[in-house]
């Protein structure tokens, strides 16, 4: 009821209440995307949810719900749900709680599996898959909240995710804010004050060949000693959170509902959080 009443909240004040001027205003937006961001919450599908409503009273009665919308229904509003919606959630959910100051922020990415195949039916179909949906995340060290995400498809370097990152989770820093990042992030775009470690070609360090990252080198390396690259792991502590709570499997098929689910999980860890 918590998430329910969270969720409800945050869709009224950054959704428009209804579609269309015409449409059969039986449901109103804000209520269809708290049920598809409580459907997440608990991990089930949409005809599941559909009757998991049905059997929750208490919970239509936060959500204002006279009847109980179709799975149909529920699908639907999911495909409505643009990322600026989420995002715009997201921010909303973050100023209410006060987020900001923060003096170290964490980047790190995830994958998610693109089939929700067992592991024993992919061994004996012999099916590997090669490819997976991947959700990057920046988590504030002080508030552990994630304060902007992206997505994308891996394998592949995490290193064109570092500016959109940067730019999104700036507004949650201090002044003089820390960003701290694995290998994967390392490329032209990172900055001789990121704590990202530069990546090792073969038996050569760069790092010793440019200054710049020589110098980001050492930093990284004293960042070591003084227990702040630790920080760095309270993103994978969101992920397995997010993992073992709202399941590690992406459920569509399109390409651009997929790239929601990543962004619908880090709402829904913020409210739970």
């Amino acid at each position: 009821m918590r998430v329910a009443r969270i969720a409800y909240r945050l869709a009224e004040e950054t959704v428009p209440r209804y579609a269309h001027p015409k449409s059969p205003h039986r449901f109103t937006q804000p209520q269809l995307v708290a049920c598809v961001l409580l459907m997440v919450y608990v991990k089930v599908s949409y005809r599941d949810m559909e009757e998991w409503l049905l059997a929750s009273d208490q919970v239509c009665q936060v959500l204002e719900l006279k009847q109980v919308p179709d799975h149909s229904t529920l699908s639907r509003a999911f495909k409505r749900l643009r990322l600026a919606d989420l995002e715009r959630m997201n921010r909303q959910l973050l100023d209410q709680l006060g987020v900001g100051g923060e003096e170290v922020i964490g980047l790190d990415a995830t994958g998610y599996s693109p089939t929700q195949a067992s592991v024993y039916y992919r061994t004996r179909s012999r099916r590997s898959y090669t490819r997976w949906v991947k959700g990057v995340y920046a988590v504030g060290a002080g508030s552990q909240m994630i304060l902007a995400w992206r997505q994308g498809k891996g394998p592949g370097g995490d290193n064109v995710f570092l500016n959109g990152l940067r730019r999104a989770a700036a507004r949650y820093g201090k002044p003089h804010w820390l960003l701290v990042a694995d290998a994967g992030f390392d490329g032209r775009s990172a900055r001789p004050t990121d704590l990202i470690p530069p990546i090792r070609k073969g038996r050569v360090f760069r790092g010793w060949v440019d200054p710049q990252r020589r110098a980001r080198a050492e930093r990284v390396a004293a960042a070591r000693l003084d227990g702040v690259m630790g920080l760095r792991w309270l993103c994978e502590t969101a992920h397995s959170v997010i993992k073992r709570k709202f399941g590690d499997t992406i459920r569509s098929r399109s390409r651009q509902s997929q790239r929601r689910e990543p962004a619908i999980k880090g709402l829904v860890y913020n409210i739970h959080r």
